[in-house]
């Protein structure tokens, strides 16, 4: 089963069942002028949800004409490959530098593989590749006309070098991906996505004053759901970057292993999340979303390669 929540004409919300848990990994239907677009559809292992999802709007899966990605990450678009075997009619729409990794998965399967192990199948299901055919490329400041909608494509690296956002400046929403963090619902606190190996805070900070420019009035997250103030948002998200980033200079600076850092992050910055939690649920449930681990690899990887000369102790 899905959850899926209309949100408005056109437009719905599917919370899929990752790891038994709903309203963490989402994806967003939109319906008009005799299309039917997806963007973002998950990874593998929650399809059949979605094609419920999709089913109980009203709709046949195989009338499908978009499946659309903000950015290639398995939980984000991980299922394209089994999905366009039963979308005849669906597009593939993905930023340029992502395309290649749908049409061979097999660097992103490799990567993903030392991470998880033997969980892969698990998490993910099946990563198929997508036929070259189906695949479109995008480009920053393209424009899709797609089910009845203008949606301004911006490209927004940081988290990805592939990541673009899908804006509708008619309605003022915002298809954010994971440019616009993690926030779950219910729960005022963002918290910075910064998985490896494409981290970059000056990119991500240049993709957020250019999505504040925009002036959005809703950003549809990833991970997950409206939310109704972007600019306060956003803002949270780049001092989140930031204020993480430096704690885990500062440790990798006094000589700590990167398990301690993934340790002593846990210990400076799960208080703040139980303070704005009233479920204890929360902390595990965050780090579904985004867990410590790979938010220490990100940043480890980020101050080695972009700004070695940082991470001298005399500093």
């Amino acid at each position: 089963m899905a959850a899926i929540t209309q949100l408005r004409s056109g437009t719905w919300q599917i919370s899929l069942p990752f790891q038994g848990e709903y309203d963490i990994v989402g994806s967003y239907l939109l319906a008009g002028e005799n299309e039917i677009a997806l963007i973002d559809p998950g990874p593998d292992s929650t399809h059949e949800a979605l094609l419920n999802a999709v089913r109980e709007a009203g709709y046949d899966p195989q009338q499908v004409t978009h499946l659309i990605a903000t950015h290639v990450h398995l939980d984000h678009a991980g299922a394209m490959g089994t999905l366009v075997q039963q979308m005849p009619r669906a597009r593939v729409l993905v930023h340029s530098k992502g395309a290649p990794h749908l049409i061979d998965p097999s660097k992103v399967v490799a990567s993903a593989t030392r991470i998880y192990g033997e969980r892969m199948q698990t998490l993910w299901g099946a990563i198929e590749p997508v036929p070259q055919e189906r695949v479109h490329n995008l480009e920053d400041e393209d424009i899709l006309r797609v089910a009845g909608r203008r949606l301004e494509v911006h490209y927004t690296p940081g988290h990805a070098v592939h990541h673009v956002i899908f804006f509708d400046a008619h309605s003022g929403e915002l298809f954010a991906g994971d440019a616009a963090g993690v926030r779950l619902q219910g729960i005022d606190y963002v918290r910075p996505p910064t998985p490896p190996p494409d981290l970059d805070l000056e990119a991500w900070s240049r993709s957020i004053d250019n999505i504040k420019r925009l002036r959005p009035d809703v950003l549809y997250l990833g991970h997950f759901g409206p939310t109704h103030h972007p600019g306060t948002h956003l803002s949270r998200l780049r001092e989140q970057l930031s204020a993480w980033g430096d704690f885990v200079l500062k440790a990798m600076r006094s000589g700590k292993s990167e398990a301690e850092i993934i340790e002593m992050l846990i210990a400076h910055t799960q208080p703040e999340l139980q303070r704005a939690a009233a479920d204890d649920r929360a902390l595990a449930r965050y780090e579904i979303a985004t867990n410590y681990a790979m938010t220490v690899q990100g940043y480890m990887r980020y101050w080695r390669k972009r700004h070695p000369e940082r991470l001298r102790s005399d500093l």
